[in-house]
């Protein structure tokens, strides 16, 4: 480009010239290409020189697009090492009984979803064949394979061809209420034997698969498990591609050299509704994307019957025309006649006019409609072979197929097609013929589509297994070997049940302190994988710098500026901490890997991510519900938690909600703890119901903690106060005689309600008992259980009810928290009942004027008790107003 027509300055106009006559020919030399062999030509040879230069490891800038062309041409391509009319006929027994899987569900009305399985079906199966290897293979963990959600009818396919699911439960797709059915897509929760990762939820795939092949690495570098030979595979769909998660990591991935990992995203060039880049060309834009955050990308865009039209394309207007067509264009090639391709695509340049003038209208429509990278197994052996091969960052695979493939006219390329949930009988015979599956007409009955599987024996089953015994099992899987941790020794609990004396320390202190000592256990300090984004040193874990070390791949190649203090920022390639940096969303996508480790690699960890604020589940609530359906273990933790608890901060970190938020999730076991010797009873049980030896309930759970920033003597736990009552969420925490009512307060509300307990007896002569409720929501979840027992005849009564049974005067909670949050318990608290709670947005302020704010403050508490015992005539209704003239309110 000459001087004349830049726009822009370069980086180079500030380097010296050591050769200008040099350089001078060279820009001479290009602009005599482009004078004799016009511009194309000239561009051609540019970026065949960078391409040559990057090759020759010159540091040359990436060029962040490629023709629109596969990356591997023909003649290049790896040799097929399997029996391609064998695995041929195994992928149209996928086809059609996935097919047939959803049509039959949707008489049911249940839905399912047909076209993405059929555009993809190659990309799985070429896999499945090849390159997926079980968790018999050597290790144990084989490959962690991510399914695009809507192709599960697919892999259910699969499983009925490998023997694993049967005719009957094919049928039971969607039908999970009586416990035996199949879940519409891969839920781990709902079929733990064969799910592993939940990835329906758009986005939230891709994100966890690049965490879960770095999890597999500090596995290796710890030196826990050898993961050297397992391999992350994540299936994506284009249109999922615009999910912020989807692509918030890639950087990650590249920067840490994740060449165990390999994206394989499936370009049908349709979202949900219509085409993903309908003006523009979404192969492109994600080959650019993905080049500039440092990833391989391989492309299989065109199938074999585009070869003789590349031949004939001697001047590169075919490769012009290819990248200058949106996509909306060319899925409307896929629909129309032959006259209007050769009108409207090739009668778009004069040299593509005689090319077509030698095509017949057959082999046009076979390039146009059906000959895709994504359709052939060579083309995706290609692909998968050298993203395998390829070392020192992952590899994407941009994968070009058409939605709907082999379902006939009606589903291919069309808008509508994912709203499409069957065949009839005549489109299903069309299919039968095209993939030649030897189905008699006799075997439909009505409008009954029959399964089809090869008889037991026959060279197809024996083919299938063959591949999948030689490599390491059946796949995918989930498989959960028993391997319980020993609980610690009491020593780290007994810390804190001993209370700090004098000393005030805020429960989010305490905490690490537990960790901090648990971590020094001989068998299982070094299980515990504390999960931090970016605020370790807020909630004072940088005391777990030099001792733990931060995760690094590379270690620390520099000298930290604080090396020479006693806690200084230590790097580490066998680091145990993993600090991410200014991501919730990474860093919930580390813990989910972390927290699964006992099922994906056999290995159970012990991870605790700690958020600051609302930052955990109002930002990545999706992302729990995903933990929780992957069935992960562990504990979260919510620092600086509370309305009122951060000084200054305001609307947007004042969380009063994150336990409403909790609560709706069944897994999530929540807990707001006033004091660090709860802490210590809640940590106990956690471990042994998750990772220890005996414990009859659920150990597919993890706990959401909520602590505290705010510093606090800690008293010693009381004396018959056991750790059974704070694990179940109430106990009575202080008692008066002739108690008039009782007040329930969690977490940091528990200071308040203490003083208000004084403040009633010294200013107005009443007396009041302190409860701790440890958690609302357990109590809460307790009390549901009874009333279904009772709905079946047994006689169970809430513990909430059984532990407030017989405690004079009304209830009164409060918490730090939405009222809602107390509320939930309400219906089974036989005395009246009123609550006070921090509803709104959060304020700066300091906490005693947040806390008049809201009204929890002690002086509110004691208003509101007052009431509480006017309003059942127990009290003149004069002191109200004395009351409020006393404490200003």
């Amino acid at each position: 480009m000459t001087d004349s027509v830049r726009t822009q300055p370069s980086e180079l106009d500030q380097l010296p010239d050591r050769d200008p006559e040099e350089t001078a020919e060279w820009a001479a030399s290009l602009d005599a290409v482009a004078r004799a062999a016009g511009p194309r030509r000239a561009e051609y040879l540019l970026r065949r020189t960078l391409e040559h230069g990057r090759h020759s490891g010159l540091a040359l800038p990436a060029l962040t697009e490629s023709d629109y062309l596969n990356t591997i041409p023909t003649a290049a391509e790896p040799a097929f090492p399997g029996d391609e009319a064998m695995e041929a006929r195994i992928t149209a027994y996928t086809r059609w009984n996935a097919a047939a899987m959803v049509s039959r569900g949707s008489r049911l009305g249940l839905g399912g979803h047909i076209a993405t399985y059929a555009s993809a079906a190659w990309l799985y199966e070429v896999g499945f064949q090849h390159f997926f290897h079980g968790k018999e293979d050597g290790g144990g963990s084989g490959d962690q394979i991510y399914v695009q959600g809507h192709a599960s009818p697919g892999i259910y396919a699969r499983a009925f061809l490998d023997g694993r699911l049967s005719e009957q439960q094919l049928d039971r797709f969607r039908q999970e209420a009586g416990g035996d059915g199949l879940p519409s897509y891969p839920h781990p929760r709902r079929l733990p034997w064969l799910w592993e990762f939940p990835t329906v939820s758009m986005g939230l795939g891709p994100l966890s698969a690049i965490y879960q092949a770095r999890f597999n690495r500090y596995l290796e570098h710890r030196g826990i498990k050898d993961t050297s030979r397992s391999h992350v595979w994540a299936f994506l769909g284009d249109g999922e591609m615009d999910e912020p998660e989807a692509t918030a990591a890639l950087a990650l991935a590249a920067r840490e050299g994740l060449d165990n990992l390999t994206f394989v995203i499936n370009c049908n060039l349709q979202r949900l509704d219509g085409p993903v880049r309908p003006n523009f060309k979404i192969v492109q834009e994600l080959e650019a994307q993905f080049r500039a955050a440092g990833w391989n990308v391989v492309k299989s865009l065109w199938g074999s019957a585009w070869d003789e039209l590349f031949a004939l394309d001697t001047t590169g207007a075919l490769v012009r025309r290819l990248r200058a067509v949106p996509d909306a264009q060319f899925q409307t090639y896929a629909t129309r006649d032959a006259a209007y391709i050769r009108e409207h695509f090739f009668g778009a340049d004069p040299a593509l006019v005689e090319m077509a003038r030698v095509l017949t209208d057959d082999k046009i429509l076979e390039c146009f409609r059906y000959s895709r990278g994504g359709h052939e197994p060579r083309k995706v052996y290609a692909a998968y072979r050298a993203a395998v091969d390829f070392k020192g960052a992952p590899t994407v695979v941009l994968a070009q197929t058409v939605k709907g493939f082999t379902l006939g006219g009606g589903f291919e390329s069309r808008n509508a097609n994912h709203q499409m949930k069957k065949l009839t009988v005549a489109e299903f015979r069309t299919m039968r013929d095209l993939l030649e599956l030897p189905i008699p007409d006799s075997a439909f009955e009505g409008d009954l589509v029959p399964y089809a599987r090869p008889a037991e024996g026959s060279p197809e089953l024996a083919y299938l297994h063959e591949r999948r015994a030689a490599l390491g099992g059946l796949a995918p899987a989930r498989k959960v070997v028993a391997k319980p941790l020993p609980m610690p020794a009491e020593k780290p609990f007994d810390a804190l049940r001993k209370g700090s004396g004098n000393q005030e320390i805020a429960t989010t202190m305490a905490f690490v302190r537990l960790v901090k000592d648990l971590m020094r256990e001989k068998e299982t300090g070094k299980r515990w994988v504390p999960v931090v984004p970016d605020e370790a040193r807020t909630f004072g874990m940088e005391s777990l710098f030099p001792s733990a070390g931060l995760y690094s791949p590379v270690g620390q190649t520099y000298d930290p500026v604080d090396r020479d203090q006693l806690l200084y920022y230590k790097e580490a390639k066998d680091g145990q901490i993993l600090n991410e940096g200014i991501t919730e969303a990474g860093s919930l996508a580390d813990f989910t890997a972390a927290a699964t480790a006992y099922a994906t690699h056999g290995e159970p960890m012990i991870p605790f991510y700690i958020f600051y604020s609302m930052f955990g589940w109002q930002r990545t609530g999706d992302q729990f519900w995903a933990l929780a359906d992957q069935l992960g273990r562990g504990f979260v933790i919510g620092a600086t938690a509370g309305r009122t608890t951060m000084t200054g901060e305001g609307l947007q970190h004042a969380d009063g909600h994150s336990h409403l938020l909790a609560s709706t999730n069944p897994a999530a076991l929540s807990y707001d703890p006033a004091f660090a010797f709860e802490l210590a009873a809640i940590v106990k049980d956690g471990l042994h119901r998750m990772y220890g030896e005996g414990s009859e309930l659920d150990p597919d759970v993890f706990y959401y903690l909520t602590v505290y920033n705010e510093p606090k003597r800690q008293p010693a736990q009381p004396a018959g106060v056991t750790d059974e009552q704070i694990v179940k969420g109430l106990y009575r925490y202080t008692t008066s005689d002739g108690s008039q009512l009782q007040i329930l307060a969690s977490g940091t509300a528990i200071h308040w309600a203490l003083d208000a307990q004084r403040l009633l007896a010294e200013d107005w002569g009443v007396t009041a008992d302190i409860w701790s409720a440890t958690s609302w929501t357990e109590l809460r979840r307790d009390a549901l259980t009874c009333d279904a027992a009772r709905l079946q005849g047994e006689d169970r009564v809430p513990y909430v009810t059984r532990a407030l049974a017989g405690a004079p005067g009304p209830v009164l909670a409060v918490s730090d928290w939405m009222r809602s949050v107390p509320d939930q318990i309400a219906p089974w608290v036989e005395q009246d009942w009123s609550s006070l709670g921090t509803d709104g947005f959060g304020l700066s302020d300091t906490r005693d004027a947040a806390r008049r704010h809201f009204r929890v403050d002690p002086e509110s508490i004691a208003l509101a008790a007052l009431a509480a015992l006017v309003k059942r005539g127990e009290l003149d209704p004069t002191v109200l107003a004395k009351a409020r003239e006393r404490y200003g309110l």
